[in-house]
């Protein structure tokens, strides 16, 4: 005899069997119908039909183009025909700069100490580039011109202006320039002073698209320093990629605590070194007394050391590429016009990039003109 709760469990497990059987066929369905969608791509059915009119070929230096639009695209884009934004370019543009010369110009600064006439600039076309030792630089000729600049008086920066530097350079030689820093000795002549240099660059005396192109600039230099005995008077100089920090070596003054027997840092029972003591420096290592050696050279000697650049050649110039200027976006309206200037008289050949295009397939359009502009 089969009772009424068999019955009733009997059909709930019919009926969850049922259940997951058109759950599954429906879960297939579904994948089926995604795997579907996502192998259809999503095309385009058409290049733009976009196009550019011109009210005339020739215009003046300063006027207004007007270029009119007409039909519709997804994205436009333009080259001017000039210097860094050519379409035929796009690939890479050097720049070949043989007819110009080149300038220099830095800021500076100075601070602490008292000595004088501490720093030279200089330049030369015959250095070996090996920076291990002093007696290299030397052994090159280097052109003072330090007359051209103007050097800080104090923490804060001075600019210099762009000064011309093309009679330094030497037709198949590189260029190289240096900073010579004195250091004196500081007892009688005062404490070494700490000089800074900063957005040092070197352009070319060509004026393109309204300026003097940058040929190298302070992180492109890649000053080093160079140090007449760095073993027993290193100087305290530093090089990063914007700052150049000249300061001269360390003085030993008599005078100094360090070579005062009674200094607290020599004593054994300075509770700084005992582990037991509220005054405890877990970090505190007690040095070795060394007495002051009046007859040691290095004392207060008299040191230079030098910045000296990496090898500049001005010739020639790599810009990179060419690169389009917008003039529409996908999320943009159409617009019915664009408007350019020209600053420099020329025939320069004009291109609009225009493209109807989804995440999978594009279609474009090049639309070319060509414009004279007049003094």
């Amino acid at each position: 005899m089969i009772r009424q709760s068999q019955i009733s469990i009997s059909k709930s497990y019919f009926m969850s069997g049922l259940y997951k059987k058109q759950y599954n066929g429906l879960l297939a369905l579904g994948v089926a119908l995604l795997i579907f969608g996502c192998e259809k791509k999503l095309g385009v059915d058409a290049a733009p039909n976009f196009d550019v009119i011109l009210q005339k070929s020739e215009y003046q230096v300063g006027e207004e183009v007007f270029f009119n639009f007409t039909g519709t695209a997804t994205t436009i884009s333009f080259y001017s025909g000039e210097i860094t934004n050519d379409y035929d370019h796009r690939e890479g543009r050097i720049l070949d700069l043989t007819d110009y010369g080149a300038t220099f110009s830095f800021s500076s600064g100075v601070t602490g100490g008292a000595q004088e006439d501490q720093i030279s600039i200089l330049a030369s076309s015959d250095f070996n580039g090996n920076y291990d030792n002093l007696s290299n630089v030397k052994q090159a000729t280097w052109k003072d011109i330090s007359a051209l600049f103007p050097l800080g008086i104090s923490p804060t920066f001075l600019n210099t202006t762009p000064q011309d530097i093309s009679r330094e350079l030497v037709e198949g030689k590189p260029l190289y320039i240096g900073i010579r820093y004195l250091t004196k000795p500081q007892k009688v002549n005062g404490l070494a002073r700490t000089w800074m240099f900063q957005d040092m660059q070197i352009a070319s005396t060509a004026f393109i698209n309204e300026s003097n192109p940058v040929i190298v600039n302070q992180t492109e230099l890649a000053f080093q320093i160079v140090e007449q005995d760095k073993e027993e008077a290193p100087s305290r100089s530093a090089v990063s990629g914007t700052r150049i920090t000249l300061l001269g070596n360390i003085y030993k003054d008599p005078n100094d605590l360090i070579y005062n027997p009674d200094n607290p840092i020599f004593d054994p029972e300075n509770p700084i070194y005992d582990p037991g003591s509220p005054e405890y420096d877990p970090n505190a290592i007690r040095p070795e007394y060394v007495p002051y050696d009046e007859n040691d050279p290095t004392n207060d000697p008299a040191t230079e050391h030098w910045a000296i650049s990496k090898a500049i050649t001005v010739d020639k110039l790599d810009l990179g590429p060419d690169w389009a200027q917008p003039v529409k976006g996908i999320r943009s309206t159409m617009p019915d016009s664009f408007t350019h200037i020209y600053s420099t008289p020329g025939t320069y050949k004009v291109r609009f990039i225009a493209t109807n295009s989804t995440i999978d397939k594009s279609r474009t359009v090049i639309k070319e003109l060509t414009i004279t502009i007049t003094e």
